[in-house]
């Protein structure tokens, strides 16, 4: 077996949360103690292979501290070496599946994680045994403990047009897509229950179709979001983003390729920032822009099989 040790080497992939809840002076955020190592840190985990990085987060700190969660904002990656391999964390900011003020939780000590622990907001750097981890702190501090996700998603695979015999707007997703629609679903679903707004086209409503009846929600077509060729009413769509981006509602929006660069620049034109770095959406792909307060907290970009 190849040794993965050393600079060059592919890094261990994990992923994990600062999970917030309310309260005096800030609120607590919850830690694990790991009686291995004698200390105090976030939970986290290795990623499973083929896991989406989503999935991992959310899994990794229910599987260390009994509690689902809802992702917020992405708190960016650390790298370390562990046991002289490099590995790589993926962070959010997160609240319990309940909501911010739950405190519930089915823990249960082992081999891994002996404690859990809600520790002040303020004492939390104290208590943290990894400099690392204090950084990470420090950037969940520094922003929104809770915001509000504003989901733009481009619909998954559908074939060719030109292969397809009858309107457009019927034109289905094909295997590849509708077995992306339904690994969207948990992901999606990893920033809690939205509101879900689609185009008319069968292929958009199709794509989030695994996602509404997974989180209970209805699917609302608007006729703004509606192309069958070209961009469409540009002025109208860009209207709806920007009421999406500030009405401080959790929401979906699935729409086509000719949709994606107008509603992200009205939807951060409203909230008043730039538009974030990334590339072209590609099918089944989406950005999460995390909104607080009418502003733009975070923004983020994952596709289907990342």
């Amino acid at each position: 077996m190849a040794d993965r040790r050393g600079p060059l080497a592919m890094p261990i992939r994990s992923a994990g949360a600062v999970v917030w809840r309310p309260g005096p002076d800030g609120g607590s955020v919850l830690l694990i103690h790991r009686e291995r190592y004698n200390d105090w840190t976030f939970p986290k985990g290795k990623r499973e292979p083929g896991e989406h990085v989503l999935a991992t987060a959310v899994r990794e700190v229910q599987e260390e501290t009994g509690h689902r969660v809802v992702l917020g904002r992405p708190l960016g990656q650390i790298r370390y070496a562990s046991s002289g391999y490099p590995k790589v964390v993926d962070y959010w900011a997160a609240t319990t599946a309940g909501g911010p003020d739950c405190s519930g939780g089915g823990f249960t000590a082992n081999e891994e994680v002996d404690r859990i622990g809600w520790v002040p907001l303020a004492a939390a750097p104290a208590r943290l045994s990894y400099e690392r981890d204090a950084g990470v702190l420090a950037g969940f501090a520094a922003g929104p403990p809770v915001t509000v996700p504003v989901i733009l998603l481009r619909h998954a695979r559908a074939g060719r047009r030109q292969d397809w015999p009858g309107q457009d707007l019927d034109r289905p997703l094909d295997a590849g897509g509708a077995a992306d629609a339904d690994r969207l679903a948990p992901l999606l679903a990893a920033f809690g229950r939205c509101a879900v707004v689609s185009s008319a086209a069968e292929r958009c409503v199709a794509t989030v179709r695994p996602y509404a009846a997974l989180t209970g929600v209805a699917i609302e077509v608007d006729p703004r979001l509606t192309t069958e060729r070209g961009a469409g009413d540009t002025a109208e769509q860009q209207a709806l983003a920007g009421e999406a981006a500030v009405a401080g509602q959790s929401v979906i929006l699935c729409a086509h390729r000719e949709n994606m660069p107008g509603l992200l620049a009205a939807a951060c034109t409203r909230l008043g920032a730039p538009e974030p770095a990334g590339q072209p959406l590609r099918k089944g792909s989406w950005w999460v822009l995390h909104t607080a307060d009418g502003r733009l907290a975070g923004a983020e970009q994952h596709e289907v099989a990342s």
